[in-house]
C-alpha cells in the first residue's frame, strides 16, 4: 500500500467535506487533471483507504435515538457462531471482537429504552451468550471522523 501524500489528503478532505461533488468538479477545485484525480481515487480504493461511497445515515432520523454499547461474554469456542447471529439483529450497527471485559462489543440503536431492553433480551437468548453488560450513551462528544487522522498522515511523520 502506497503512503497517503499531500494530494491524496486534499482529495480525501474534499470527498469528506463535499461528498456529492462530481469527479470533474473535484478535479477543477483541486486544480488537477481529471485523469490524475481518477487514477488517485482508483488507487485509494484499491489500497482500501476509500471503503465506500454510500450515504451516511442517521439512526436518530430513522427513529432510533437511543445508542448503547453492549459488551457480550461468549462461551469459549462459540465466538464465530455468536458473531454470525449478531448479524441477524438489525439494531446492531457494529460488532467487534475485543480484549478485556467481554468477548464482543456491539453498538446498538433503539427506539427507546424499552426497545433497547428487548434487543438486549434477544442478545441474551442467543446460543453461546453467557452475559451482557450495557452502557447507554448520553451525548456524542466527538462524532465519527477521519479527516484529522488523514491530515496528520498527509503531513508525514513528525520529528
Amino acid at each position: 500500500m502506497a503512503a497517503v501524500d499531500e494530494l491524496d489528503t486534499r482529495i480525501l478532505r474534499l470527498l469528506l467535506e463535499q461528498p456529492r461533488t462530481s469527479v470533474r468538479e473535484c478535479a477543477r477545485i483541486l486544480g488537477v487533471a481529471r485523469g490524475t484525480l481518477q487514477a488517485r481515487l482508483d488507487r485509494l480504493e484499491r489500497d482500501g483507504v476509500i471503503t465506500g461511497t454510500g450515504p451516511a445515515l442517521s439512526p436518530v432520523a430513522l427513529g432510533h435515538p437511543v445508542l448503547a454499547f453492549v459488551h457480550i461474554e461468549v462461551t469459549q469456542g462459540h465466538l464465530d457462531d455468536v458473531g454470525d447471529a449478531l448479524a441477524a439483529v438489525p439494531e446492531i450497527v457494529e460488532a467487534f471482537s475485543i480484549t478485556g471485559g467481554g468477548d464482543l462489543l456491539t453498538r446498538v440503536v433503539a427506539r427507546d429504552n424499552a426497545h433497547l431492553e428487548d434487543v438486549i433480551q434477544k442478545l441474551i437468548s442467543l446460543p453461546g451468550v453467557v452475559r451482557t453488560r450495557t452502557e447507554v450513551a448520553l451525548r456524542e462528544r466527538v462524532p465519527y471522523r477521519l479527516l484529522p487522522l488523514v491530515e496528520s498522515i498527509g503531513r508525514g511523520p513528525r520529528k
